[in-house]
C-alpha cells in the first residue's frame, strides 16, 4: 500500500430522531472521538504528533479529516492491516485498543458506525454493531532457527550476547555465554554469520523473543560466481569432442529416450 496525506474518520448515529453531524453533535461524543482519532493516529510508537495534525470538520455524519500522515510510516502499516480478520492482533496495540472500544459502543447502539477512509472515498473499515473483531491470544512456541545477518555487536560484562543485523535491518540480540564467544577464535564483529540459535516464536506475528546462541555455522553461500565459472569450464572441457550431445545421452540410455 502506498502512504498518502490524508486519512477520513467518520462517526455515524442517529440521536433524538436526528443523525450526528457537524451541526449537531452531543458534546460527549465529540470529545471521545476527538480523543479516539487522536490514540490512533499517534499509537505507542508516536510517529504522528496529533497537535501537528491538520483537521477538518466535514459534512454529512460527523468526520474528521486529518492531513500532514505522509511520513506516518507505522500508521500506514496498521492502516494496510485494516481488511485483515486478524487485524486486532497484527496493529499497534493502541490502535486496536480503540477499534475494540468502537466495536464495544456499536454493539450497545444499532445506530452507530465508525469508518476509516482515505482522501479518495476508499475505505479500510467500518466498525458498527455486526462487526466481529477478534483478538487472538498470543502464541510462543519454542524452536531452534539459523539466522544469517551482519553482527554488529558481541560482549558484555556481565551479560553476553551477540547483536545481529538481518538483512531487513532488524537487530536482534541473542543472548550467550562467555566461555562460548571466548572459545570463538574467528573475528566476527561486522561481519557476516550465521546463528544456530534456540528462541520463542509468536505463531501470529514470526516475531522472536528469549533468543539463546548454540553456535555459529560454517555460511555457505548458495551461488558462487567463481566456482560456477569453474564448474562451465570442466564441463565444456568434458562435453568438447561430443558433436551431437542428444544423440550421445540417447545412447547410453540404449537409444531410448
Amino acid at each position: 500500500m502506498n502512504p498518502i496525506d490524508q486519512l477520513r474518520f467518520s462517526v455515524r448515529d442517529l440521536i433524538n430522531d436526528v443523525e450526528v453531524g457537524p451541526a449537531h453533535v452531543p458534546l460527549a461524543l465529540l470529545g471521545e472521538f476527538q480523543k479516539d482519532v487522536a490514540d490512533f493516529l499517534k499509537g505507542t510508537s508516536r510517529d504522528v504528533d496529533p497537535t501537528q495534525v491538520q483537521v477538518s470538520i466535514e459534512s454529512g455524519s460527523l468526520a474528521f479529516a486529518a492531513s500532514g500522515l505522509l511520513a506516518a510510516t507505522t500508521l500506514w502499516l496498521d492502516v494496510a492491516h485494516l481488511a485483515s480478520p486478524n487485524a486486532l492482533n497484527l496493529i499497534d496495540s493502541k490502535r486496536a485498543t480503540v477499534l475494540e472500544r468502537w466495536q464495544a459502543v456499536a454493539r450497545e447502539n444499532p445506530h452507530r458506525s465508525y469508518s476509516v477512509a482515505d482522501e479518495a472515498g476508499h475505505v479500510f473499515l467500518v466498525v458498527d454493531a455486526r462487526t466481529n473483531l477478534i483478538k487472538i491470544d498470543d502464541v510462543w512456541v519454542q524452536v531452534e532457527k539459523y539466522l544469517h545477518g551482519k553482527v554488529v555487536d558481541m560482549g558484555g560484562k556481565t551479560k553476553a550476547n551477540v547483536h545481529l543485523e538481518l538483512e531487513n535491518g532488524q537487530t536482534l540480540t541473542v543472548s550467550s555465554s562467555h566461555d562460548l564467544l571466548a572459545q570463538d577464535e574467528r573475528n566476527r564483529l561486522y561481519r557476516p554469520a550465521l546463528l544456530h540459535v534456540t528462541a520463542e516464536e509468536n505463531l501470529l506475528t514470526g516475531e522472536l523473543r528469549n533468543l539463546r546462541l548454540l553456535a555459529f555455522e560454517t555460511h555457505q553461500p548458495s551461488y558462487d560466481d567463481e566456482e560456477f565459472k569453474l564448474m562451465v569450464e570442466r564441463g565444456t572441457k568434458a562435453w568438447e569432442d561430443v558433436v551431437n550431445a542428444t544423440e550421445w545421452t540417447d545412447a547410453l540410455r540404449g537409444g531410448q529416450a
